[in-house]
């Protein structure tokens, strides 16, 4: 029998508040205004996390979490907060960190292909209305059909394009392709490509395992994402996070209820996931959280209030960190309002009142016990950092980026044969064919399209893809995923 992991402190008021690690997959939420506390809350349950052997993804926003992979001691609040708890055990310690980032500059690169985000995923990166979306499906669908890598965006382009030509050939089978259509996914993707997408794209794919890893000591692995850049498009942000999210569901087996999580994964700035989001998209993230605890994840979400989220997710949330909230306008004061409704009654707390009243680093914390009920809400201190809060310097970075076990290979880019290629041999082939082969005359029986012809040709040589593991990935990016039929092991 697994020997029961003690509770994790988290936070002390007049009681010590402590975390169940059984209970972590149950999800959380970290809330509060701007400047209130929240990432400190985050690192400190990043640490607890990583003590205890569970690994733990986040995104780095604003550069201020690079320092955990070295010890603290550099700001006096922190002794003075480990006085005022009463901290008599407290050390400054390092946790193993890599550090990722889409371009490449400040981490490990993080790509993925075109044909594991999906059309759904792309659509809304490509901020695609719905017609458009539909036609996005139909190319993925008539790729999936016929074998066709979509690794990069060059791929995805050259498919797009190849499509719209043949549109009228495609129609009786696979529905209207609208010129309109073909030529807005065509300038979106342009316009993803010069904000750099085209970095995100690509091969070797991330290896999900590679963020659930633990050093020698035991410690958790801590994953950080560099994001400042990234949240210039916030919507490739979200996506970006939602698909490592479906990645984790899609891989990781059934559990039930461990002991303690396998990943812990933030999210950061978690109301931009829910900003003008399509219902179909919606309701497929609600069903991610759902399912994902049985995983073994335990996803946290960071907003400013907690009604940023819908309530079939924030239904789900059973650790709950509130920071102060600001009441300056009657929204402001109905929010509040609503957000101290959501806690389980403290008969000694004006839980209303006491929301607009905290100090920073000071929280509302209720969490779940042994029975998955969760606690009466308590007014607590959070227990301090015990990493470096100072960012880490360039050089710093760059020497524990190299020191990784992984550098090296995902800084190698793959570019294999794939449909941009294919497709393009096919179209030089069939330019140099002597013209009277082009043009069929009425005394030869009715021949094969030219698209059907190309199709069949490049199917025959792909053939072999389709069964091997990037050709079950093909599969599954269009039809396998969480955000359309089960995979199929």
């Amino acid at each position: 029998m697994t020997a029961t992991l003690p509770p994790i402190l988290i936070a002390k008021g007049k009681k010590d508040v402590s975390l169940l690690p059984k209970m972590a997959n149950r999800h959380g939420l970290i809330a509060g205004a701007t400047g209130t506390g929240k990432t400190v809350s985050l690192r400190v349950l990043a640490e607890q996390f990583s003590r205890i052997g569970v690994p733990v993804f986040m995104a780095d926003i604003k550069g201020d979490l690079s320092g955990l992979p070295l010890p603290g001691g550099d700001n006096p609040k922190v002794v003075e907060r480990v006085t005022a708890l009463g901290l008599k055990d407290f050390s400054f310690e390092k946790y193993p960190t890599t550090f990722w980032d889409v371009w490449g500059n400040q981490g490990h690169p993080v790509r993925t292909t075109i044909s594991e985000m999906g059309p759904l995923l792309l659509s809304r990166i490509l901020s695609l209305n719905e017609i458009q979306s539909s036609v996005l499906t139909l190319v993925f669908k008539i790729a999936d059909d016929n074998g066709l890598l979509l690794l990069d965006l060059k791929d995805l382009r050259a498919m797009v394009q190849f499509v719209g030509d043949q549109a009228e050939q495609f129609r009786t089978q696979y529905g209207n392709i609208s010129a309109a259509s073909i030529g807005a996914i065509q300038r979106s993707l342009l316009t993803l490509e010069e904000q750099g997408g085209d970095k995100f794209f690509g091969e070797p794919a991330l290896n999900i395992q590679d963020f659930i890893q633990s050093d020698s000591s035991g410690k958790g692995m801590i994953n950080i994402l560099t994001a400042d850049k990234l949240m210039q498009s916030p919507k490739v942000y979200t996506t970006l996070l939602l698909w490592l999210l479906s990645e984790l569901f899609e891989q990781l087996p059934e559990v039930g209820d461990p002991p303690k999580p396998k990943l812990v994964f933030f999210f950061d700035e978690a109301h931009l996931l829910f900003d003008d989001v399509p219902k179909i998209l919606q309701d497929k993230i609600e069903q991610v959280v759902r399912l994902i605890r049985s995983k073994g994840v335990g996803v946290y979400f960071v907003t400013q209030n907690p009604l940023d989220l819908p309530e079939t997710v924030l239904g789900q949330l059973g650790n709950r960190v509130q920071h102060a909230l600001r009441a300056f306008t009657p929204k402001d004061q109905k929010s509040v309002k609503t957000a101290a409704e959501t806690f389980r009654p403290n008969p000694k707390l004006k839980v209303e009142k006491v929301i607009t009243e905290l100090a920073v680093g000071e929280a509302l914390i209720s969490v779940l016990d042994d029975k998955g009920s969760p606690t009466i809400v308590e007014r607590a201190l959070v227990c301090p950092p015990h990493s470096r809060l100072t960012p880490l310097t360039p050089d710093e970075r760059s020497q524990l980026i190299r020191g990784s076990v992984l550098f090296g290979y995902y800084e190698k880019v793959v570019d294999r044969v794939s449909a941009y290629e294919k497709l393009k041999e096919k179209a030089e082939s069939s330019a140099a064919e002597p013209e009277e082969k082009q043009t069929p005359t009425r005394r030869t029986a009715e021949p094969k399209s030219e698209a059907t012809k190309i199709i069949q040709a490049m199917a025959k040589s792909a053939a072999h893809a389709v069964g091997s593991q990037i050709g079950r990935q093909i599969i599954r990016g269009v039809l396998g995923s969480i955000f359309g039929t089960a995979r199929k092991r």
